[in-house]
């Protein structure tokens, strides 16, 4: 089983998961994660360098291993046999210091690593740990993650268990104190409250300024059977999710638009 997240190796939300899992019988556990925090990098890897991986201990005496690169870069480094006789047959991304709801997804660094577990035909479940108001701008002290893990390592124990088909991963968010329940949930739709602030200005040479372009503690709808909505109740919210972004409803009616007519007219400009 692989174990890797975008906070950064030393980040207690993986630390938590990283001795729940452990306590799992029957389980090899490699952990791969980044050396520092690489929160909303999605699918980013790292491809105009080589990437640096350092051994690091854990207070049990355990061993992983951090690297300068990407979450997507940790798992790739597992899949490419980095520890010798190793190949996951989970994934497991976080846990994450914040939740991934709705279109979040689209940003996090910690649903994109277990995309590519999918990607390399594994199964694989990302978790995210609700945060305090602005704790995560200011970075105070993480929340407890005893939930989150202890429920993702229920939840990996028996995911041969889960009837899921294949090629699906499970995005699992946890609401601050302790759940009231678990509701199963599909994507929710984010308020982004993002704004263009200017923050410094030089008057050069060369001119130029400084600006901050997202918000903090961003909304979202309230709409019944969401993720959003569920973690707002108190529930932990399990969101499957695939890779397949191609939508099908889509091709009946671009099919009947003649995109070949849109050729002619470059055919007889080259001509």
């Amino acid at each position: 089983m692989l174990l890797t997240n975008d906070d950064g190796i030393e980040a207690d939300g993986l630390q938590a998961m990283r001795r729940a899992l452990a306590d799992l019988s029957d389980v090899r556990l490699v952990v791969i994660a980044p050396d520092g925090n690489r929160s909303a990098m999605a699918r980013s890897i790292t491809t105009n360098r080589p990437l640096w991986v350092e051994a690091v201990s854990f207070e049990d005496s355990s061993t992983g291993f951090a690297t300068d690169g990407t979450p997507v870069d940790c798992v790739r480094l597992a899949s490419l046999q980095l520890i010798q006789g190793f190949q996951a047959d989970v994934v497991v991304s976080g846990i994450n210091h914040g939740n991934n709801l709705g279109d979040d997804i689209t940003y996090s660094g910690t649903v994109a690593a277990a995309l590519e577990g999918l990607v390399l035909g594994l199964p694989a479940v990302a978790v995210s740990q609700e945060l305090p108001g602005r704790a995560r701008e200011l970075r105070g002290p993480a929340p407890p993650f005893d939930y989150a893990a202890g429920f993702v390592a229920r939840l990996v124990e028996r995911l041969g268990e889960v009837p899921m088909p294949a090629g699906t991963l499970l995005n699992v968010n946890v609401p601050l104190g302790t759940p009231s329940g678990v509701e199963v949930a599909r994507l929710g739709k984010r308020v982004y409250r993002d704004e263009l602030r200017l923050e410094r200005e030089e008057a050069g040479p060369p001119a130029r300024k400084r600006y901050w372009i997202y918000g903090r503690d961003p909304g979202f709808r309230d709409e019944p059977g969401t993720d959003l909505a569920a973690v707002a109740a108190g529930h932990i919210a399990v969101t499957p999710l695939h890779f397949d972004l191609t939508y099908s409803p889509g091709f009946q009616s671009l099919e009947s638009f003649d995109l070949e007519s849109l050729l002619e007219p470059v055919a007889s400009a080259q001509g």
